[in-house]
């Protein structure tokens, strides 16, 4: 059996960067002699296996042609006469069409070591038109690797472009934009990832939403960037560095669709854009299928993000009706994690990035006040139902006010 290792393992050797999974390719094989050699078949589409003892993924070298639009519109040939050049000739990017031998010599058809000299994602061949999933790998590429330099090929940048105008970027299914979409919000700078799809158009068929964000003002004084696109973005990034909670980063890039809704006449204020971009976000979600321990906390982080923006300014009624709309009186609720997306709001502003964000330390103060109240006149004053409810709501307000006057 002849094996190689192959894409991004090879790839993150040679950038001395940790390997976190070892794909290998197989020449000269069939599906019957793998299985017959104690691997266990697992590939759907095209023959892959996991190895008997280390479980790491085996597929059979293999040829694609493209049958349909879309990503899975694909005819396999993985006959044991596909050499390890067309095997590495179908993949989308030069960096990950190499492959190395058990003795580490590198395999370089393409020219991969070349572009990750230069930090620079290029297509292997006109083959990359065929699947619109490649546009979004390199676009998380790009937020993986961004702080390294990286940066696309102009002939990859113009073939990306074609494929969103000739209409492939639609054939891709909620599902898989999300899994892409997850995967780059765990990278290290997943503001790159829509950057990227914005300057080749995707980003408007993906995220239309997000997209029309880009040229709406707000005003200078408040945002020096004034741009309200670059805000989200920068927010994105602020919550990138505050918490490794995706669903924070998340929330946080959606916290002002709204904005784009502001009519015209009233630029660049955005009066109750918060209202607005629960609809927005609720859209969003809806399409993608986002999943609920996402959505719920971008919708409150949309609708609220500014009443934790002005804590000091609210009384104690709206406080504390306020924390129960978020949850924060249940034993697991995800309080924290909204301070820290309207933390990152805050700071994803031009200059402001290093402020110190002293409403999000009141929140959570009275938080635990209101949380800690002593409920045992409430629970044994023979009131039921409903009623009991509001007389702990009662007894945290006052608590809340009292809290207050003990301000220094």
């Amino acid at each position: 059996m002849k094996t190689y290792l192959v894409g991004g393992a090879v790839r993150d050797k040679l950038l001395n960067r940790p390997v976190t999974e070892r794909d290998w390719v197989v020449l000269g094989e069939t599906p019957e002699s793998m299985l017959q050699q104690g691997f266990r078949a697992v590939g759907k589409d095209f023959p892959v296996f996991l190895h008997p003892k280390t479980s790491e993924e085996y597929a059979l070298a293999r040829k694609e042609r493209k049958t349909a639009k879309g990503y899975k519109g694909f005819c396999v040939d993985a006959s044991p006469d596909v050499t390890l050049e067309q095997d590495l000739l179908r993949r989308d990017l030069t960096i990950n069409a190499m492959a190395m031998t058990d003795k580490g010599e590198v395999i370089d058809p393409f020219g991969g070591q070349k572009d990750l000299q230069k930090r620079l994602f290029r297509h292997v061949s006109p083959a990359f038109v065929e699947d619109p999933v490649r546009i979004l790998r390199i676009a998380r590429f790009a937020a993986r690797y961004a702080r390294l330099g990286f940066t696309i090929a102009p002939e990859t940048q113009l073939l990306m472009r074609d494929m969103v105008n000739a209409g492939e970027i639609d054939a891709l299914v909620p599902e898989r934009i999300w899994a892409e979409v997850v995967k780059a919000l765990n990278e290290t700078q997943p503001s790159a990832f829509f950057y990227i799809l914005k300057n080749c158009g995707a980003l408007a068929r993906i995220f239309p939403e997000i997209n029309a964000l880009f040229g709406v003002p707000q005003p200078e004084k408040y945002h020096p960037e004034i741009d309200t696109g670059v805000h989200s973005l920068m927010a994105l990034e602020q919550a990138t560095l505050l918490s490794p909670c995706l669903e924070v980063r998340f929330a946080a890039l959606v916290h002002d669709l709204g904005k784009a809704l502001s009519p015209e006449n009233n630029l660049p204020h955005h009066y109750g854009h918060e209202l607005k971009g629960v609809k927005l976000v609720e859209k969003l979600c809806h399409r993608l299928r986002v999943p609920n321990h996402f959505k719920t906390l971008a919708l409150h982080v949309t609708q609220y993000h500014t009443h934790c923006h002005t804590i000091g300014n609210l009384n104690a009624t709206t406080i504390v009706d306020l924390l129960q709309t978020l949850g924060a009186f249940k034993p697991t609720n995800q309080l924290p994690e909204f301070i820290l997306a309207c933390k990152a709001d805050a700071r994803g502003r031009l200059g402001f990035e290093n402020t110190d964000y002293l409403s999000g330390k009141i929140f959570t103060e009275i938080a635990k006040i209101a949380a800690n109240v002593d409920t045992s006149a409430a629970l044994n004053s023979g009131l039921e139902g409903k009623k009991i409810g509001e007389a702990i709501r009662k007894i945290r307000i006052h608590a809340v006010k009292i809290a207050a006057t003990k301000k220094p």
